[in-house]
């Protein structure tokens, strides 16, 4: 392993130097070279640093995806403050608990989430600037600062020192009995810091692509910090179009993506072409992919899936299929593993049981959660790391993902706190409780459904349950089931059983939002 850069600051730097012109962002039409990428990430810095911006200091990102999003996060890194990746989709409570609890002094937000900053903006008080990207709405406060004009600051270097193990980024995961958690990154120096992907091959010829949010650890670290510390070519897609989506491949001569959750199902359900096959790409990198499209969407369109298994507050642990298992399985771990039952015992092949790892660094392995030192602590029970993950393995130790122990659930590639959506239906008078749980999807991973009851002679629509969750939760999170009941399945301790709510799944008194 080379000696590489130290820290993500240096690592631009280097990458600037010495691949000065090779292309390294495609988007739309522009193509934005590794020397203009560290220019523009300076332009950012010393804006970022004339309002403030330093080390310790929080900066909230709620964009879409665009190279402006790269400038500020990674002009962010440049300063020793810390970055804050909102999802776009969140509004009302949602976002301003991470705003907030992020302790973020400045919010660099698209113009086009205005309404759902202002309407929050008075209960950020910690916030002392909000920088807005374009002016293409009306609505815009006047004391909104332009991230344009801070973009005309000087592209020289900020020269700020980095100091190691200090704050560099929050990513926010779905709770399971709470808010969302801030999972920590922290600055990590050392003299293989990026030695691992520091491996530059100018006549390599490789194109990664991805249409996944940047706010997401995927696009992020494993496509966008991927392509820097390698050297490779990223195109970057504003979202995820699957009429547009092969045309894109094709236009930026893709020879590698990242899909997640319905993405590939979604991508069958279209038109089948005569040209679906005739494609640059040689590897997915897929999580979640269904096993009953897997072979389907390997032929259909000439690819090679590549199954993975890992998460934002995993510990560093991975599980990867590289064609060495059965199509569905994510493969056999490299750690040593267990799949456990509640009282912590090994379960039969063939059973579910909640993956755990044996720790093999407690410092490394240790997930640390913002202003929450006991939830990270209670990840390691024993020197086992506890995923909350459910899994069988089959009689060679291949691994299955079946389900997820925690009070959470995923669609179409988002993590969802079911506490977060009960919680915004139980503020509606007419509920007296709700229970918000995942039901298997077509497209693979959930759909959303929950179960109410209503207060005594209280009256509630499924439409009018359904308004009140567009209007106040993300888009991801309204549920798609509905189902009204006199009483919910509860234990010995009152606690509600969704173990039994999964298991009577859709019936016949189920409403379905996409039914009408």
């Amino acid at each position: 392993m080379t000696d590489g850069p130290t820290t993500l600051a240096a690592l631009i730097e280097a990458q600037a130097d010495n691949l000065k012109d090779k292309p390294f962002l495609l988007f739309e039409d522009r193509v934005i070279s590794f020397a203009d990428l560290n220019r523009e990430i300076n332009r950012a810095a010393n804006g970022l640093a004339a309002l403030g911006v330093g080390p310790g200091t929080g900066v909230s990102i709620m964009m879409a995806n665009s190279p402006e999003w790269l400038y500020v996060y990674f002009g962010i890194q440049k300063l020793n403050a810390y970055a804050v990746p909102v999802n776009t989709g969140l509004k009302g409570e949602g976002l301003r608990h991470i705003i907030d609890h992020s302790d973020s002094s400045l919010l660099v937000v698209d113009d086009t989430f205005v309404e759902e900053v202002t309407l929050i903006e008075g209960s950020l008080g910690k916030l002392k600037h909000i920088v807005t990207n374009r002016v293409d709405v009306p609505g815009v406060p006047e004391n909104w600062i332009l991230l344009a004009d801070l973009m005309q600051a000087s592209f020289e270097n900020p020269g700020v020192e980095i100091k190691n193990g200090e704050l560099s980024a929050l990513m926010y995961t779905s709770g399971t009995t709470g808010a969302p958690k801030g999972v920590v990154n922290r600055y990590i120096g050392g003299a293989n810091a990026f030695g691992a992907f520091f491996q530059n091959n100018p006549e390599d010829e490789e194109i990664m692509y991805t249409c996944l949010p940047l706010f997401h650890a995927n696009a992020l670290g494993l496509s966008t910090l991927r392509a820097l510390s390698s050297g490779t070519t990223l195109a970057l897609s504003k979202r995820f179009s699957a009429s547009r989506f092969w045309d894109e491949i094709r236009k930026y001569k893709v020879t590698t993506f990242n899909a997640l959750g319905a993405m590939i199902p979604i991508l069958l359900k279209q038109p089948k072409r005569d040209n679906d096959a005739d494609n640059p790409v040689k590897t997915v990198l897929s999580a979640a992919c269904p096993a009953s499209v897997w072979e389907e969407f390997e032929k259909r369109y000439g690819v090679f899936i590549v199954e993975g298994y890992a998460a934002v507050d995993g510990g560093g642990f991975a599980v990867m299929n590289f064609g060495n298992a059965p199509k569905g399985s994510i493969g056999k771990p490299t750690n040593p593993y267990r799949l456990v039952d509640d009282d912590d015992a090994d379960v039969p092949v063939g059973t579910s049981g909640e993956l755990i790892f044996e720790v093999d660094d407690v410092k490394t392995r240790q997930v640390e959660y913002y202003k929450n030192e006991d939830a990270g602590k209670a990840r390691i029970v024993g020197g086992w790391f506890h995923t909350g993950d459910m899994l069988h393995a089959d009689e060679d130790g291949n691994l299955y993902f079946d389900d997820r122990k925690t009070d959470s659930l995923r669609r179409r590639g988002e993590n969802i706190s079911a506490w977060e959506v009960e919680r915004e239906i139980n503020n509606i008078p007419a509920v007296l409780e709700s229970a918000v749980y995942g039901v298997p999807s077509d497209l693979g991973e959930d759909d959303v459904m929950v179960a109410v009851q209503l207060q005594p002679g209280a009256t509630l629509s499924a439409k009018e349950l359904i308004a009140h969750c567009e209007k106040n939760l993300a888009k991801f999170m309204v549920p798609r089931y509905v189902e009204f009941r006199d009483t919910l399945p509860k234990t010995g301790t009152h606690r509600t059983q969704k173990s039994v709510l999964k298991k009577d799944g859709i019936g016949p008194d189920t409403w379905d939002r996409e039914a009408g």
